[in-house]
């Protein structure tokens, strides 16, 4: 889950453009998986759809009737990755160290059609980034096409600014993160880590909890003591530390796994892109960072890493 308390201190690799994010059109898309979203599935997320439909696509246009740029958009995220944009329900969320979060169904139409363009973008260009990196290789045992994404918008607050259930990404239009295309493709690629993570039985906290608890009980929250720990920039503003290491978040590790699959992103796009890191490789830090590493690539990008060695 991701907070619209945090700030996220992008770099410019970071945004998924012409500039940072493979090219779509240079690489192979990878084929579709055999996993799909299913009617009943889709059904759930446009509750506002009365006409009988047979067919996801039949759904998508019913609900996007409005705002024919949206769905224009929504069909074609739907066409190009199965991925399938409608609602999330109306609830009363318990944010932890954000306390109580009323959320609201709300489709990305109209003023917030930028959500789902910035949406479209990401997934487009999360394919071409897997696609390239594992060009002429196996591709890994790792889900990012078929996915549900329930928007939704906060009341009164703007956290948090997406979180994960299976195969599920809810999406608060409001967000504070939601504010620009690379902050979008960074909590996507974020979130979608989450969904592979729970798939395989909360490998992060069988993995790296180890390394994790002792990292927390060494430094706390003192920003200066995580710093070579922390994977990724972002920060809580309301408790100045790293996200990945905020507590009274559920259990901490699975938001520091996810922001390793972040960094993971940015080192392998620049390689790709750049041929060299901007910044010493997370692995070379600490060795806790070497064990984490090498453990959650092995898991989930079938070893794969284009990384000099340290």
């Amino acid at each position: 889950m991701r907070s619209l308390l945090l700030v996220a201190v992008l770099a410019a690799c970071f945004a998924p453009d012409s500039s940072a994010a493979p090219d779509a059109k240079a690489t192979p898309t990878p084929a579709k998986p055999k996993v799909s979203i299913t009617f009943a599935e889709a059904q759930a997320l446009f509750p506002m759809v009365k006409k009988a439909c047979a067919d996801i696509e039949c759904l998508i246009t019913e609900a996007y009737r409005a705002d024919p740029k949206a769905q224009t958009l929504a069909l074609a995220l739907y066409r190009d990755s199965g991925n399938v944009a409608g609602v999330g329900p109306e609830e009363l969320m318990d944010g932890g160290y954000r306390g109580k979060i009323q959320l609201v169904p709300e489709l990305p139409i109209h003023n917030y059609r930028t959500h789902l363009q910035w949406v479209s973008d990401a997934m487009r260009a999360t394919d071409a980034f897997f696609a390239r990196l594992f060009d002429k290789h196996p591709a890994p045992a790792y889900r990012w096409r078929d996915v549900q994404f329930r928007f939704v918008r906060s009341v009164g607050k703007r956290t948090p600014s997406a979180y994960a259930l299976k195969w599920m990404v809810a999406y608060n239009v409001e967000g504070t993160l939601l504010t620009s295309a690379a902050g979008v493709f960074e909590t996507i690629f974020h979130e979608l880590f989450h969904t592979n993570d729970h798939e395989r039985g909360d490998w992060s906290a069988k993995h790296l909890q180890k390394d994790y608890d002792a990292i927390v009980a060494k430094c706390g929250t003192k920003m200066t003591c995580l710093r070579p720990f922390a994977p990724n920039t972002t920060i809580v503003l309301a408790t100045g530390t790293y996200y990945a290491f905020q507590q009274n978040n559920g259990n901490g590790v699975h938001e520091y796994a996810a922001e390793l699959a972040v960094r993971y992103w940015r080192e392998q796009n620049e390689m790709l892109t750049k041929g060299k890191l901007s910044a010493p490789a997370f692995k070379c830090g600490p060795p806790e960072n070497a064990r984490s590493w090498k453990a959650f690539v092995d898991e989930f990008f079938a070893g794969r890493d284009l990384t000099p060695a340290c």
